[in-house]
């Protein structure tokens, strides 16, 4: 008759660091979903509830905070605005970053490495600091108060870290795919778009949510380069919607709620693509 081995009991030096560790993800969690669900209850009370109980659960929710915003016209603008920036910049980010990548993972020519570590300089020169240069050749090109300008500065200020991303993943791809496609007649671009873009889809997903989640938040480089009120996107109208409200924090939480509810919820759906284009290439030889 077999007998069933004993069970084997975790020792302490297993538990302990494993129970730190969940101390804490538990802990950073705390830290993230706090603020969050202050800021949901602090839109469904008034101001007054607001500051006398921030951590209860509004009781009765004030649903008038968000339908008074939803009923506004100028919500649904910025609204508007905000997808009209993201998409074309991320489209922007996509297409130059997966050609330059191409090129700097595939292509041979003098040049080559200080090209691209002149380009991967980007990275130490954060919008915040390079605004000013950024606006006067804006306002050289005659672009300010467009969303051509405020696309082309996000497209620039995403080209360095993800053209670095995209093109670990295109070395990552055997040269033999490469060779076997150019015997069979395949050109380097038709390579590239029939070949090499399917196979790192996951990076090109990863890349395209980054791009949108930072676009969407973006406030700085809409705030120094648009004039006109009807061009805002919802980081500016959030803006100037507390400047307007500033006597009702409520109203001024709930319009912070819907604004961040899009990229919330995009992420949400995303997040299993982020992790698993930014991990994809890392067992890759």
């Amino acid at each position: 008759m077999a007998t069933v081995p004993p069970r084997r009991r975790s020792t302490p030096r297993k538990f302990w660091p494993r129970f730190f560790q969940y101390l804490v993800l538990s802990f950073i969690t705390l830290i993230i979903i706090v603020p969050l669900v202050i800021l949901v209850f602090s839109s469904l009370k008034t101001t007054g509830e607001m500051f006398l109980s921030p951590y209860t659960i509004p009781n009765p929710p004030h649903w008038e905070n968000y339908s008074g915003i939803l009923s506004a016209p100028s919500f649904w603008i910025f609204l508007r605005n905000s997808i009209i920036v993201m998409v074309a910049s991320t489209a922007g980010v996509l297409a130059v970053c997966s050609l330059a990548a191409f090129v700097f993972a595939r292509m041979k020519f003098r040049g080559k490495e200080l090209a691209f570590n002149f380009l991967t300089l980007g990275l130490m020169f954060p919008i915040t600091v390079a605004i000013m240069p950024v606006y006067l050749v804006i306002r050289q090109l005659q672009l300010t108060d467009t969303f051509i300008a405020v696309i082309l500065v996000q497209t620039a200020f995403g080209i360095s870290q993800n053209m670095l991303i995209l093109r670990g993943f295109f070395l990552a791809v055997p040269v033999e795919l490469q060779d076997a496609a150019s015997i069979d007649g395949c050109t380097s671009f038709g390579f590239f778009w029939r070949v090499l873009l399917p196979l790192v889809r996951p990076a090109l997903a990863a890349v395209g949510a980054l791009t949108m989640i930072v676009s969407w938040n973006d406030l700085l480089t809409p705030l120094v380069i648009l004039d006109s009120q009807n061009l805002w996107t919802l980081p500016l109208g959030t803006m100037q919607f507390q400047g307007q409200y500033s006597s009702d924090l409520a109203v001024v939480a709930a319009f912070v709620a819907l604004s961040a509810l899009p990229a919330i919820i995009f992420y949400l759906f995303a997040e299993r693509q982020i992790v698993a284009g930014l991990t994809a290439g890392a067992v890759k030889g």
